[in-house]
């Protein structure tokens, strides 16, 4: 499965680097740094069964300066499920000095000049192995963070499904991601609304799968395992933001940390993951390619996926 995620977001909790990914080939020239503006990639997924090939899952994150990039400007493999993620849609009015919560009514943070609805068909139809997902929250909106913070249960539901459903319409999308990083409501009011606006996508037909993007925070853990613990049976892929634990994580210690958020989000498809510039995490360069072709860590993570956050070099 190969997931592209084009971001508005302004990347806070990792630094900029120039570190090239290795083994893994680069993206193309097109979609490098342009006036000192971030790419990040997150993740490559690897789907591992008896003797599989190792497939990429991209998402490309740009910040909100950052213009131009499409959906031709990475290579798209034949045989492999290939997922761009649009991130990021947020319930927050569209000023970039001022924004503010609209309680469920969704709009569009994303490039809308390169990531039109035309495009999203053509790419789709040139590439049947293609979906497109959008992704909803993300850590920052204009001058301040992204809270998740509903008037009500009822009333963010309605307000949710209503505008969600419209762009996902417009855009022909597939599923949707989610991404909050930011709270102002208890965790059982976010297990109600996000658990129930994913079951009525799915029941309406609105979209095919779902995701959700926890780190290891307290209050964010605290938020996403309520929503799990109630509302997993509709969520297909946790892709835990593994790259977040400290710079120069063992693999002894991922291998600690998968376990215990395997056993928090127990009989997921949790998705480890790395970044690499070696910020944070396991790098590429410390052993988690290695882990990841390792017979050993085939027998644990048998059929499940993996992800890869990547930056670019300028």
């Amino acid at each position: 499965m190969c997931l592209v995620c084009f971001s508005n977001e302004k990347i806070r909790r990792h630094q900029r680097s120039t570190t090239p990914l290795w083994p893994l080939p680069p993206p193309p020239k097109r979609i490098q740094l342009v006036e000192l503006v971030t790419v990040k990639i997150r993740p490559i997924h690897f789907q591992l069964h008896n003797q599989p090939p190792i497939t990429q899952t991209y998402f490309v994150n740009t910040s909100a300066e950052f213009k131009n990039v499409k959906f031709s400007d990475l290579p798209i493999h034949t045989g492999v499920e290939f997922h761009f993620i649009l991130s990021f849609a947020i319930d927050y009015t569209t000023s970039s000095s001022s924004a503010s919560p609209t309680n469920g009514k969704f709009n569009i943070f994303w490039d809308t000049n390169n990531l039109t609805p035309s495009q999203v068909s053509s790419i789709k139809t040139k590439h049947p192995n293609v979906k497109v997902a959008l992704s909803l929250g993300g850590d920052s909106v204009g001058n301040g963070y992204a809270y998740f913070n509903p008037s009500s249960i009822n009333s963010w539901l309605s307000n949710a499904v209503s505008s969600l459903t419209t762009i996902i319409q417009d855009y022909n999308l597939d599923g949707i991601d989610i991404d909050y990083e930011h709270f102002k409501s208890d965790p059982n009011t976010f297990a109600e609304c996000i658990g129930k606006l994913i079951s009525t996508l799915k029941k309406n037909g609105a979209i095919s799968f779902a995701s959700i993007a926890p780190y290891d925070d307290d209050q964010v853990q605290s938020h996403y395992m309520a929503l799990w613990r109630k509302y997993g049976h509709v969520i297909d892929y946790v892709n835990f933001q593994f790259y977040d634990y400290d710079k120069g994580t063992s693999v002894s210690q991922f291998m600690d940390y998968f376990a215990k958020q395997s056993s928090n989000y127990n009989g997921g498809k949790v998705l480890p993951s790395f970044i690499s510039d070696g910020s944070g995490g396991l790098g590429p360069d410390n052993g988690f390619l290695q882990l990841v072709v390792s017979l050993k860590v085939r027998e644990i993570f048998m059929g499940f996926l993996f992800g890869v956050q990547m930056i670019p070099r300028d």
